[in-house]
Formats: C-alpha cells, sequence, structure tokens
C-alpha cells in the first residue's frame, strides 16, 4: 500500500473535489468549536488564520471584528472562502486578506498578530519547528490557539480521520514553547466537537516577552 503524501497537490484535489461535489455542505459547516469557545471574549485586532482551509473559522473572527490574514496553499478553498465573504457583505469581506500560500514557506513580519490561530493542520517536518515559526508571529501579549487531532483514538484504538497525518499534540506544542516568554492558558485533550472518533489537543497561549 502506497503511503499518502499530504502535499499541496493532495489538498488541491481534495478541496477542489470536495466543494465541487458538497460545495453547500462545507458553505454550511460551523466555525471550530474550541475556537468559538476559546476567543469570543479576547479583544479583537490583527488576526492570522494559519492553514485556513474552507474559510469557516476566518468568516466567523472577521464578523467578530478581527482583521484577518488567511493563508492556504489550496487555491480552491482560498477561491471558496472569498466567495463566502463576499456573499456575507462588506462588512466581512473587507476585514480578510486572502493569501495561497505554504505555511512551510510563507512569511509574515514577526511579532505581527494579536491572535495566531492554527487549527488541524497537517505537518511535514518538525511539530515543534512548526510551532515555534507561527508562535514567532504573536505580538507580546497576544494569542496562540492551536488544534490538532489525534490519528489514534486513545480509548478504542481505532483510526481517526487523522490517521496518516501529523498534528500538533500537547506534548509537541509544550515541548515548543519557551515558558520564559509563554503563559500556557490551556494545553489539554478534550472530545471532538463535531462528529468523529478520538480527541483533539486544545492549546491556547499567550505571548509574555
Amino acid at each position: 500500500m502506497t503511503k499518502r503524501t499530504y502535499d499541496q497537490s493532495f489538498w488541491e484535489q481534495l478541496w477542489s473535489k470536495t466543494l465541487r461535489e458538497h460545495a453547500d455542505n462545507v458553505a454550511e459547516r460551523p466555525p471550530n468549536a474550541h475556537l468559538v469557545g476559546e476567543v469570543v471574549n479576547l479583544h479583537p485586532g490583527r488576526a492570522l488564520d494559519a492553514g485556513c482551509g474552507h474559510g469557516a473559522d476566518t468568516l466567523w473572527l472577521a464578523a467578530h471584528g478581527w482583521q484577518v490574514t488567511a493563508v492556504d496553499f489550496s487555491a480552491s478553498a482560498v477561491a471558496h472562502g472569498r466567495s463566502m465573504a463576499e456573499a456575507v457583505g462588506t462588512d466581512v469581506s473587507e476585514r480578510i486578506v486572502w493569501v495561497e500560500g505554504d505555511l512551510a514557506t510563507w512569511t509574515a513580519q514577526p511579532g505581527h498578530f494579536d491572535l495566531v490561530v492554527c487549527l488541524y493542520v497537517h505537518v511535514a517536518g518538525s511539530v515543534e519547528e512548526m510551532v515555534r515559526r507561527i508562535a514567532n508571529r504573536v505580538a507580546v501579549g497576544g494569542t496562540l490557539f492551536m488544534v490538532g487531532h489525534r490519528p489514534i483514538d486513545p480509548t478504542t484504538g481505532a483510526a481517526t480521520a487523522a490517521a496518516g497525518q501529523v498534528q500538533v499534540s500537547v506534548e509537541s506544542a509544550v515541548a515548543a514553547l519557551d515558558p520564559r516568554r509563554w503563559e500556557l492558558v490551556v494545553a489539554e485533550e478534550r472530545p471532538r466537537p463535531v462528529a468523529g472518533t478520538g480527541v483533539d489537543a486544545v492549546i491556547r497561549a499567550r505571548r509574555l516577552s
């Protein structure tokens, strides 16, 4: 059996097929429940949605006053998100900058964002390195919010929707974030907020310096 490669081509083909066949279902997907619960009371500022996918979380952030830079390397996903934002109206769409880019190479000014969100992103290399690279974009006093899905359900041992992928874990986030510079507000595993198996690693950290 050939090992699946989760590269730009894979995600573009997946998003293109999903949006072609199930556009209405994708459009109805709510924002991530972990994100809503942890971020709703933060004062809005500049946000980065790193790996924005179909854009539901980006739209929710913009609707709640954030100026959002939304990055994904699937052109189809970015186009869908932009279209959805325009359908909502200028109050939302004008708050969003859509970027087609690879998080492994896309760069932004260090310390630029008050909130950096990275949800369910597959990591091709070192998870700790990715966490540090994403975290470097958070401003002092700002928030880093990450969620990863375990590839194996720890209760049943069954494969999950993330089987074969490498996503952020509580352990990798704790290892990557220097406690002298970061306060871990949340670092725990929680049940999936939507139908499916397994647990999500939920990390919320505030940059101290």
